[in-house]
């Protein structure tokens, strides 16, 4: 992703581009309609520095978002740079709790998107009904709903039921979405976004679904797994894609 010149701020060049791929996910978001006000978080680990992340500002929307203005903090969520803006220190506590625990989730979002929000609250979850749910299925953990996740005794029981999955359900509450980069994790949210998006307008009908067999499950992803593009990095090509959708709109990210 080609970069703006960096502004007065003390940073790595890994740190500047980590700063910039991120602003631009949060626009990206934006965009999709993937914002809940000035609320929810994506974060990333700084490249190279331990324990390290970037967040969003609390108080801004995401179409505020900038690279320069996104803040650094710690594992705790204490803020490590020197931004003037403050963090949502409670809502960042599960956050946390994973990235404390998990070393491959670099990047980690909780979003409350209407769709997936609403398929977290059913009791079914996510059923193998259409394409983008089959990849998932078998794929993601479920936990019980105990409240607003500002409680850091509930990491505990939050890492336990996500096991060996990279996305949590939260029931009546939303996902949470981790990956190893940015891109895979972004493409991971489009996909789950989709799948959710169309299992509601399925029911919608009244009509019975068709379920897909689980042998035709394990089959598509398999599939899946051989269909990535050589040379490329899960989510790569689909962010930069978004990337330049986004710069055709507003570039003020990139400061």
């Amino acid at each position: 992703m080609a970069t703006s010149l960096r502004p007065n701020i003390e940073c790595s060049d890994a740190e500047w581009q980590a700063r910039q791929e991120l602003a631009a996910c949060y626009r990206i978001y934006d965009h999709l309609g993937w914002s809940e006000s000035i609320y929810n978080h994506i974060s990333l680990k700084v490249p190279g520095e331990d324990n390290a992340f970037l967040i969003n500002p609390f108080g801004l929307l995401y179409s505020e978002v900038t690279a320069s203005n996104l803040v650094k903090i710690d594992i705790d969520g204490n803020n490590i740079g020197a931004s003037k803006y403050p963090v949502n220190k409670a809502g960042f506590t599960q956050h946390a709790y994973f990235h404390r625990h998990l070393p491959w989730a670099h990047a980690i979002a909780h979003v409350h998107t209407t769709a997936t929000m609403a398929v977290c609250s059913l009791e079914e979850g996510l059923m193998p009904i259409n394409f983008y749910a089959c990849n998932f299925i078998g794929q993601l953990a479920y936990h019980d709903f105990e409240g607003v996740t500002v409680r850091a005794e509930e990491g505990e029981r939050l890492l336990k039921n996500l096991g060996d999955k990279r996305i949590l359900m939260l029931r009546n509450h939303g996902p949470v979405v981790l990956a190893p980069s940015l891109q895979q994790m972004f493409v991971q949210q489009w996909s789950l976004q989709r799948a959710c998006e169309i299992q509601l307008a399925v029911l919608s009908t009244g009509a019975k679904p068709i379920v897909v067999p689980d042998e035709v499950v394990a089959v598509h992803q398999r599939d899946l797994r051989e269909v990535q593009v050589p040379g490329t990095r899960p989510g790569e090509t689909d962010f930069a894609a978004w990337v330049r959708r986004i710069d055709r709109i507003d570039r003020s990210w990139r400061d």
